[in-house]
């Protein structure tokens, strides 16, 4: 274990500088990726401005979710960059070298690319939600900053699984399909919302299936102290974000038989 994490990080240490090389450029990059994900806020923002609220809940407890999710998705998405991409390692054949070295495929994939433009957007997230804690009339203790800081981890490991099980579909379709952005990109809108506006068979989908309302939603009402109209009880917004982590685990499970099933490109 000790091995892996040392490699892991002399992995991402070469990775920051080839992408400091040009560091005006990378600025600006991810200063633009930062006002471009701030439009999304914005349009929030717009949204609430014209209905004041949407079924109870006000603009600052919405950037409480909005704030937790993008947190979290930003880090996932500059982590797991190789298995975004992972398609053209299939198709090119680049894959076999993987396997041919005595470490696990999923640390080489991981440790191929953290993706430091993803920084934009992390900054924007803590941004968003700094200002939902100052503005939230809620007194933040220490147990609800840890509740928050174990959904944004709840909510890295989700979407890393949602990575590696669209990364685990190229196996047999050899594309990573696109569908599988609804779950990532569109789960990242799915859960700056609360899950009460949604219908129920939805509301079920993104609970029990794909639990993004357990790095999100369930952690929220907990810091808001708010009553959940769905009748969730208490000690199951504590333990939600596990929810995330057990993902991640099972995707891990899935990537395992994906990879006993490769047959290589046979170039």
């Amino acid at each position: 274990m000790k091995n892996a994490l040392r490699l892991y990080i002399s992995y991402v240490a070469i990775s920051i500088r080839g992408q400091m090389q040009y560091r005006a450029s990378f600025v600006m990059l991810a200063a633009g990726y930062f006002l471009m994900t701030a439009l999304d806020f914005a349009a929030l923002w717009v949204l609430f401005d014209h209905f004041g609220s949407i079924h109870g809940w006000t603009l600052p407890e919405v950037a409480l979710l909005y704030g937790l999710v993008n947190i979290a998705f930003a880090l996932a998405e500059a982590t797991a960059r190789g298995f975004d991409t992972f398609g053209t390692w299939v198709k090119s054949g680049d894959f076999d070298r993987l396997l041919l070295r005595p470490r696990s495929t999923v640390l080489q994939l991981a440790g191929q690319e953290l993706h430091l433009l993803r920084i934009g957007r992390l900054l924007q997230g803590l941004a968003v939600l700094l200002w939902a804690q100052h503005t939230l009339e809620v007194p933040w203790t220490a147990a609800s900053a840890a509740l928050a800081a174990g959904a944004i981890l709840g909510g890295v490991g989700l979407f890393i699984g949602l990575f590696i099980l669209q990364a685990t579909l190229a196996f047999w379709t050899t594309e990573g399909l696109e569908i599988a952005n609804a779950l990532t990109n569109g789960g990242t809108e799915t859960a700056q919302y609360p899950l009460v506006i949604y219908p129920r068979w939805f509301r079920r989908f993104f609970t029990y299936v794909v639990p993004l309302a357990g790095i999100s939603y369930f952690p929220a009402l907990e810091i808001l102290d708010r009553a959940d109209p769905l009748g969730t009880a208490a000690w199951v917004r504590w333990m939600s974000p596990l929810a995330g982590i057990i993902f991640l685990l099972i995707a891990l499970r899935v990537w395992n038989l994906g990879v006993r099933h490769y047959r290589s490109t046979g170039s």
